[in-house]
């Protein structure tokens, strides 16, 4: 294949016309309709006894590790916040309690499966997806490692393995995905809590839950549920004696953060994968064109 460099120029100019012209549109990422059957977490914060039970068993059934659930008695942990990571899909933190200093506050954190996950949004090529039972899954198949999910999410939960130098993957709460679709099981987390400070349900029925306990107890509770407005709702939801703003739940409106992102998201890619196609085109052609150059440098010296 003899292709001189004025051809190169002409093909070029040719593919550049035909990916420029083209329009590549980007679309809004399609989130199922929420039902009232959607699953949902009510977490009563002025129940948990902070035991890191939930913490075992998630790692038990997500085969994070093997440790004895022993370890997982340990309290010095409670020293930092922590946040979850790509081997610990949930922990727990501790907050002061004002009124009471021996008996402080335990507020679990874990992917809060968003009605409209701004994870999903941000994903190029759907390995994160909100799936119509609720959850929101990952396909590590899918996944690129571009992170984008990470920076997107308002809070800071999908982990990368770093660690991991061939294959790693984004790694999160997975809300337990078979156990509840198939198995008819609740989330490992919340069969093992003790004091039943998680409740596990339908979402609609867990809002008027958490609205009858605080009718019924106007002192006990900060009169907010967590989650059940903000970034558009989420699968996950919190009591509280403590305003939320002293907690490290992020304060976020009601909008669901895709709807701030995707207009100028969708308008980079849509200027920005003509370019990259358009490269990748101008690499096959100049690979072409040295290989032919190459064989006929053979030919001139035989």
């Amino acid at each position: 294949m003899n292709i001189s460099r004025r051809d190169l120029i002409k093909m070029a100019g040719v593919a550049g016309g035909i990916l420029i012209g083209g329009d590549a549109k980007a679309e809004n990422a399609s989130f199922p309709p929420s039902t009232d059957d959607a699953p949902g977490v009510l977490m009563d914060t002025t129940i948990c006894i902070g035991c890191r039970k939930c913490e075992w068993n998630c790692n038990q059934a997500n085969k994070l590790s093997l440790e004895e659930m022993s370890v997982f008695e340990d309290k010095s942990v409670f020293k930092t916040h922590r946040r979850p990571t790509e081997k610990a899909f949930t922990t727990i933190n501790v907050f002061e309690n004002p009124e009471n200093t021996e008996k402080p506050f335990y507020i679990k954190i874990q992917c809060m499966h968003c009605i409209k996950p701004a994870c999903v949004s941000a994903c190029i090529v759907g390995a994160l997806q909100k799936s119509k039972e609720g959850p929101v899954t990952y396909d590590a198949a899918k996944c690129m490692g571009c992170r984008y999910c990470m920076v997107a999410c308002p809070f800071q939960i999908p982990a990368y393995e770093y660690s991991d130098a061939f294959s790693p993957e984004v790694r999160k709460c997975g809300f337990c995905f078979d156990r509840i679709t198939k198995e008819g099981k609740k989330p490992a987390c919340v069969e093992i809590c003790p004091n039943e400070a998680l409740t596990f349900g339908k979402r609609k029925e867990l809002v008027e839950l958490a609205y009858s306990k605080i009718h019924q107890n106007p002192v006990r509770y900060f009169h907010h549920l967590y989650g059940e407005h903000e970034a558009g709702g989420t699968s996950w939801m919190y009591l509280s004696a403590l305003d939320f703003a002293k907690t490290e739940l992020p304060s976020l409106d009601s909008k669901p953060i895709p709807e701030f992102t995707e207009k100028i998201q969708h308008g980079i890619f849509k200027a920005f994968i003509p370019p990259i196609a358009l490269y990748g085109l101008l690499g096959l052609i100049m690979y072409s064109f040295r290989a032919s150059d190459d064989k006929e440098g053979e030919r001139n010296d035989v």
